[in-house]
């Protein structure tokens, strides 16, 4: 496994990538706000809210998985730094893949995409966070064998 740069293509198949997109930019507020418009949609069959998670360094191993059945979740860092979105094509570590995501990107895995935990890089970091509240059953998670991940250099 190698650690991908953070593409709209590349991370299609898990969800989608927030980051201000020029193609979706309107100006509002006579010109003093920029807009950037429906950079993803949430999936809920409940309400959907906001949340803020501080994530902390730590290893930069995988040995869990956990998916959301009900509803997707977004994550958009708040403080600018990078950070890692791992995430399986499969229910188990065979499928994994890493993503390198830039300061400035969030991405927001579609409901049932088996995900990794926050993996901030450097400093704790705070991450706003739309996902689902409700009831049943939202969070499924899967242990398995430790994966180191490669290093970023």
């Amino acid at each position: 496994m190698k650690i991908e740069p953070l593409t709209s293509e590349a991370f299609a198949p898990f969800g989608e990538v927030i980051e201000a997109d020029p193609a979706t930019a309107v100006e509002i507020n006579d010109g003093f706000t920029t807009r950037f418009h429906q950079l993803a949609t949430a999936q809920s069959d409940q309400d959907v809210i906001l949340s803020i998670f501080r994530g902390r360094p730590r290893d930069l191993s995988v040995a869990m998985l956990e998916c959301h059945p009900l509803g997707s979740q977004a994550f958009v860092p708040l403080g600018g730094q990078d950070w890692l979105a791992v995430v399986s094509e499969t229910p188990d570590a065979a499928g994994l893949r890493a993503f390198h995501c830039k300061g400035d990107q969030g991405v927001q895995y579609h409901a049932g995409v088996w995900h990794h935990p926050l993996l901030v890089l450097g400093a704790a970091q705070d991450f706003l966070v739309v996902d689902r509240a409700g009831e049943g059953p939202n969070l499924e998670e899967l242990f398995f064998d430790t994966v180191q991940l490669p290093s970023l250099t």
